[in-house]
């Protein structure tokens, strides 16, 4: 756009009055300043463009791309002067600079090409730089093969360009010229505001699009997120969009929402409340008691009546306070039970009268249910259709926790112990061979180890603490395999071994949406208390084992 000097804007006043071509022509005002608004006038004298193809090209106003059109000077060519632009087909004439003084009234002229057929034509206008268009006012029918004006109110302050668009899509060609754009020289407009979208999210979400539908919005027209002015995009007068960042949308609350248009004129809105819920944090965890966890001299259970697991421990899991003892509820992993009541989380038995499924809505325990499911030493292997409910739990977001012990530790003496069990799951089921990426090695051994992984990770350094030493007596090891599953990592690897794919004694790993976690010793996980007649040991409280297995539980929760 070329803003002419006083002197040429006098010529060109005079010069004007027979035919304005052309031209970025002058108010009155400018007549007095060169800094004074000015009005826009495109009629196609100065450029050249005698072939179709898109490209861009300089006219008097600036740089205008023209799409299936050329600038015509044929006796054909409907036009002022001694060239107009020439639209076929899809054809379209586009603004590729901003009129930054917005656009009031414009006006087209327009007609058939020749003896051509009648076509149809829209004007559009973009106050984003031509990121997105907006139609002005109605199509145009163009009928005559004289010069028509057609008329439009846009109305838009600030930056503005034009776009003419051929609609009927046909071969007929339609004549534009003398292209006017006056000034938008009103007060701004007041908004209003109706409504936005979405309307909540919850305490913690990720950064969201807001949407704001109203009234009267223009280009410059923004959002408040309470006394904070958000990025806004102009969509039209009837909507904006602004990006509200996850830091707006941290804690529980509301925020009151408007748009905001300067002066001259402009205003607030009335606000809109949009609200940030409370999240619960409060994970479903279930203990499986399904599988034979207290035969033999073993006690894998949160709670028991008369050495018998229940769904719901006793007394009730309602009146566990900070200080509430282990001994509240009676199995060798209570403890576990207990540390994760105390976090407000809710825990559950599967009883022997249970069944494992995933998916089955007559099931009131299915996994569906739960957010994480804890196995502790298996001693009965898993059905077909177990195992698929399991991996499907996990797939589909679940966490899922395995204890296994060492090899030969048959309990209940069904020619099944928990590492074949677990090595039967992970490779003699319907969906994946090897899904977690790791295999219980039938070995039986014990020792301390400091060997812990060195990378950073939620389950060894986690909000629980951070564990730096465990201790097994008589468990197992684990063979990990990376080419099965790449996700599958070591945690926690023997004494005095590399921390490889072997010799491993904790591992996590993903599968499908869902997490799992795999110690291979039962030991850590005894708090020494149980049914009578067990002879058990306190594991839990030693070295970092309650820090070990309750990051674990919160990671596998994806609460870490």
């Amino acid at each position: 756009m070329k803003i002419l000097n006083l002197l040429s804007a006098a010529v060109l006043l005079i010069a004007t009055t027979s035919c304005n071509k052309n031209k970025i022509v002058p108010t009155k005002e400018a007549v007095k300043s060169e800094s004074a608004t000015i009005s826009l006038i495109e009629g196609f004298e100065s450029g050249t463009k005698s072939a179709y193809a898109a490209a861009d090209v300089v006219l008097g106003t600036g740089t205008w791309n023209i799409n299936d059109a050329l600038i015509g000077n044929s006796a054909s060519d409907a036009k002022v002067g001694t060239q107009s632009a020439r639209v076929r087909n899809s054809g379209k004439l586009t603004m590729k600079f901003d009129k930054a003084t917005g656009a009031g009234n414009v006006t087209v002229q327009h007609a058939r090409y020749g003896s051509d057929a009648s076509g149809t034509w829209q004007l559009w206008y973009s106050a984003n730089s031509g990121s997105t268009y907006l139609q002005a006012g109605a199509a145009i029918s163009t009928t005559s093969t004289t010069l028509q004006t057609a008329s439009f109110t846009v109305n838009v302050a600030g930056n503005v360009r034009l776009e003419i668009r051929k609609t009927d899509g046909g071969t007929n060609r339609i004549n534009f010229d003398e292209i006017s754009v006056e000034d938008y020289t009103g007060n701004n407009p007041a908004p209003s505001l109706s409504s936005i979208s979405p309307t909540s999210a919850n305490a913690g979400a990720a950064t969201l699009t807001l949407t704001v539908n109203g009234t009267n919005f223009i280009n410059g027209t923004a959002i408040k997120w309470n006394t904070t002015t958000l990025t806004t995009t102009f969509v039209s007068a009837t909507q904006l969009t602004a990006s509200v960042s996850s830091t707006l949308l941290a804690s529980a609350g509301t925020a009151s929402v408007t748009a905001f248009t300067p002066t001259p004129g402009g205003g607030v809105t009335s606000a809109a409340t949009f609200t940030i819920n409370a999240v619960s944090t409060a994970k479903r965890f279930l203990f499986d008691a399904t599988k034979s966890e207290t035969a033999g001299n073993a006690d894998w259970v949160i709670d028991e009546d008369n050495s018998t697991p229940q769904r719901i421990p006793t007394p009730a899991q309602s009146g566990v306070t900070s200080s509430t003892a282990e001994t509240f509820w009676t199995g060798a992993i209570s403890s576990w039970g207990i540390a994760l009541a105390k976090q407000g989380h809710t825990v559950e038995t599967l009883p022997t009268s249970g069944f494992i499924s995933y998916g089955n809505s007559s099931n009131a325990q299915d996994l569906s249910n739960y957010d994480v499911f804890v196995i502790d030493e298996p001693n009965t292997v898993f059905t077909s259709a177990q195992k698929t409910a399991i991996l499907q739990f996990v797939q589909n977001g679940g966490g899922l926790c395995m204890v296994s012990d060492h090899n030969i530790s048959d309990r209940n003496n069904d020619g099944w112990d928990s590492p074949a069990i677990w090595n039967d799951l992970f490779t003699n089921n319907t969906m994946q061979s090897n899904p977690f990426g790791m295999a219980v090695n039938l070995t039986n051994i014990s020792g301390t180890t400091t060997n812990v992984t060195s990378l950073s990770n939620p389950i060894t350094n986690g909000s629980q603490g951070t564990v730096s030493q465990i201790q097994f007596n008589n468990g197992a090891t684990l063979t990990l395999n990376t080419t099965a599953n790449a996700n599958v990592k070591g945690l926690i690897w023997r004494s005095g071994y590399a921390q490889s794919t072997t010799q491993v004694m904790s591992a996590s790993s993903t599968f499908g949406s869902g997490r799992v976690f795999m110690l291979a010793d039962s030991s850590p996980t005894d708090d020494g208390t149980g049914a009578p007649g067990n002879t058990l040991y306190n594991g839990w409280t030693a070295f970092n084992h309650s820090k070990l297995l309750l990051n674990a539980s919160l990671w596998l929760a994806k609460l870490q």
